[in-house]
């Protein structure tokens, strides 16, 4: 049972950083499997079809980003502003901001153009972004809360884009930063 276990994960990061690579998901089960060190007939034994190891990679990495926002979360504490910046440095973190996790995190958004799996955990994260940004603005912004949360995580999105088309232009952390300035500019008093 472990190595079975492993044996997913294992191909679950080598589609990670198969698509990473290529940038695209015009990969094979074949290129996949061979990253990971296993028979392309094993990769579909455990995951029956090439969308549906996609599929797992990204609830793979959805699960990593929902546990590193949880742990900056209460690492933050209770202070509003606190948390909001602990919300947007996770979105930054190293396990999420790297090249094959952007590129995944990409391509999945077009994927969910076609796979209703795929829409369903994009909306998802979307929706669960949106809810611990709006958890913690609103008692700082009021009415504005929804709008302030969907520039927020436009923002973050949209950075992923621009890392994605040039990975050399975009840092994590001046990253994360620009996003605080903008927080900081929607408090109106200039810090986050």
């Amino acid at each position: 049972m472990a190595k079975d276990v492993q044996r997913r994960r294992d191909l679950i990061a080598a589609t990670v950083r198969e698509i990473g690579e290529t940038g695209t998901l015009n990969v094979t089960v074949g290129q996949i499997a061979r990253r990971a060190g296993v028979s392309p007939g094993l990769a579909f034994h455990y995951f029956g079809d090439k969308e549906a190891l996609f599929l797992a990679s990204m609830r793979s990495i959805l699960r990593d980003y929902g546990r590193g926002v949880a742990a900056a979360l209460r690492a933050a504490g209770r202070d509003p502003r606190a948390r909001l910046a602990a919300i947007v440095r996770a979105s930054f973190a190293d396990n999420q901001f790297e090249g094959g996790a952007v590129a995944a995190w990409l391509n999945f958004y077009v994927l969910a153009q076609t796979s209703e799996e795929a829409r369903r955990l994009l909306t998802l994260y979307h929706r669960r972004l949106h809810s611990n940004l709006a958890h913690d603005l609103r008692p700082l912004v009021g009415a504005r809360t929804d709008a302030v949360a969907a520039r927020l995580a436009g923002q973050i999105d949209g950075t992923y884009l621009r890392f994605a088309l040039n990975r050399r232009v975009v840092d994590a952390e001046p990253a994360a930063d620009q996003v605080l300035a903008t927080l900081a500019e929607a408090l109106g008093d200039g810090t986050a």
